[in-house]
């Protein structure tokens, strides 16, 4: 079969947007971004009269500060995933519905962590705020992929953040911080369903091209905070802190999302599905190794840590 064009997917795969939709916001429960955040917390900084910051008044470890900003940021970013969806799916029928009603979601995420973190004095506000600038200024830019590359990519994406939030909250050890990030967290498992809906009937309108655009994006693979200055450093961070690592990514995210998707048994691929599922294969199995390669650098790193501390 030949591989569809972009306004051939959009047509055949509207239906299922539309479902997909209607399923949404039958299921979404309105929740106030304000209801999350201490405001009686809150008083002046030094310019209008009050005290600046400093880091003994953050309740938060320096990882779980780290693992806040980072999320904040990567949220942050909303404009430029509107800019690219919108550019994908258009602005008609329930596609176009689609991405308003997701940025719409989206957007409150970034505003309610902003509050708390600024409220509670959590992390450094002339910091947060210089690299929010840096962070929008540089974009995010997934090059020219292909409408099936994207909602694959949203897929997996949508999971990771769903998990990233999550375990952030808890690592925060912190009750309201834990509350706010599980109900952001609600939110992008929501939209992780959407877009795992539409590549499940992609794989059935067109089989190879989808699998195709699978294994690419399971290759190539980034979260899109890593444009984030110093994201490397701190996503090694969060690594070690068991918050987001590799054996996290290939556990939680990938191998689930290939299993619901039925890509093993999947039938009716030609010659570039096949060695794209073959390629899928090879991809998965050596995220596997590197991920346990990491888990055993850390447990050695615990390992003598908790040595010299016995010492």
């Amino acid at each position: 079969m030949a591989a569809l064009d972009s306004a051939q997917l959009l047509a055949a795969l509207e239906p299922t947007v539309a479902e997909n939709l209607n399923r949404h916001l039958e299921t979404a429960q309105e929740w106030m971004p304000h209801e999350y955040v201490p405001w009686s917390l809150g008083r002046d900084f030094a310019d209008l009269g009050g005290e600046p910051w400093s880091r003994d008044q953050s309740q938060l470890s320096t990882i779980a500060r780290t693992a806040l900003e980072v999320n904040l940021l990567t949220e942050d970013n909303l404009p430029s995933y509107h800019r690219v969806i919108d550019a994908a799916f258009g602005r008609d029928s329930a596609w176009g519905t689609w991405v308003n009603r997701w940025t719409a979601e989206e957007g409150r995420h970034a505003f309610c962590i902003r509050d708390y973190l600024l409220v509670t004095r959590g992390v450094d506000p002339a910091e947060l705020e210089r690299a929010r600038m840096d962070t929008m200024e540089s974009g995010y830019d997934p090059g020219e992929k292909p409408l099936l590359n994207l909602c694959a990519y949203a897929s997996f994406q949508e999971l990771a953040t769903r998990v990233s939030h999550r375990n952030t909250g808890r690592y925060t050890q912190e009750p309201i911080a834990e509350k706010l990030l599980t109900r952001v967290a609600k939110d992008e498992n929501l939209h992780m369903i959407f877009y795992r809906n539409l590549v499940h009937a992609a794989l059935e309108v067109s089989p190879s091209q989808t699998m195709r655009a699978i294994t690419q994006e399971v290759a190539t693979f980034q979260m899109p905070g890593a444009i984030i200055p110093g994201f490397g450093r701190k996503a090694a961070q969060m690594a070690m802190a068991g918050i987001y690592d590799l054996r996290i990514h290939h556990d939680d995210i990938v191998e689930p999302l290939l299993r619901q998707w039925g890509v093993w048994d999947l039938e009716g691929l030609d010659a570039d599905g096949e060695q794209a599922r073959e390629e899928l294969a090879a991809s998965l199995a050596s995220l596997d190794e590197e991920a346990a390669r990491f888990v055993a650098r850390r447990e050695e790193r615990e390992a003598k840590l908790a040595a010299r501390q016995g010492t």
